[in-house]
């Protein structure tokens, strides 16, 4: 076998057993934030209205209301945070774009000195920077890695950020509310839903970062049941201090 060919070999093993989830994408984030708070939040809005012993109607309504309000609230500070730091790192490139058509050579020796700084030999790596700055959009490219820490062409969507804190959100926050719709009258069935849907969500997201999936899930049911707790007590406190 030749050297090239045992060099295609070994790429075509190390391509099949060395792929990267994709991490830029601007949905993981909010879609996880998303359906924790969604879950937590409304657990503790329900259980807080009940401990004041209120009906099972406004407990609904509560819930309900708490789905639609946060849901909302979730995607519109999702869609502005995002757009603005997409915004932001826009302005930075429009800056390093004038910056390479107005000094080039500037620019050729500020990517060689950073070669060169990370170990690069000083002639090589004065022979890499300019061989990468050739093309202006892949030098634009180079500089935007290596200086912002940027992926210009994989900047997180606004709209997808939004859209995923959305639903996740609504679907976190309608596990409370949902044994009541189905005509229950007590909380406890509500607080178990919960708090299975914070186990198996802390679960599912280990999936998706490689923890240990018992340790996130416990971790959420953890902190998912003290606020709830919390909450309960002090409605409990604030409707026997209001009655």
């Amino acid at each position: 076998m030749s050297v090239i060919e045992t060099t295609a070999s070994l790429h075509a093993a190390h391509r099949d057993n060395h792929t990267h989830r994709d991490v830029n994408g601007g949905w993981l984030r909010p879609a996880v934030f998303g359906a924790m708070d969604g879950l937590v939040s409304n657990l503790a809005l329900m259980t807080g209205v009940a401990g004041g012993s209120v009906d099972r109607h406004t407990i609904v309504i509560t819930g309900l209301a708490g789905l639609a309000a946060g849901a909302f609230s979730m995607a519109a500070g999702e869609y502005t945070s995002v757009a603005s730091q997409r915004e932001l790192v826009q302005a930075e490139l429009d800056v390093e774009r004038r910056e390479l058509r107005k000094h080039p050579k500037d620019e050729l020796l500020e990517l060689a000195a950073l070669y060169e700084s990370r170990g690069v030999e000083p002639e090589l790596a004065r022979q890499v920077a300019e061989q990468l700055s050739r093309d202006p959009e892949q030098a634009l490219e180079i500089h935007a890695r290596e200086e912002l820490g940027v992926d210009p062409d994989d900047l997180p969507s606004p709209t997808v950020a939004a859209v995923s804190s959305f639903g996740s959100f609504a679907l976190g926050a309608m596990l409370p509310v949902l044994p009541y719709l189905l005509g229950a009258s007590a909380l406890w069935p509500a607080v178990l839903l919960a708090l299975f849907g914070l186990f198996a969500c802390g679960a599912v997201v280990a999936r998706v970062t490689a923890r240990s999936w018992w340790y996130s899930g416990l971790r959420q049911l953890a902190l998912g049941g003290a606020a709830a707790g919390v909450t309960y007590a002090l409605g409990t406190l604030f409707g026997t201090a209001v009655g």
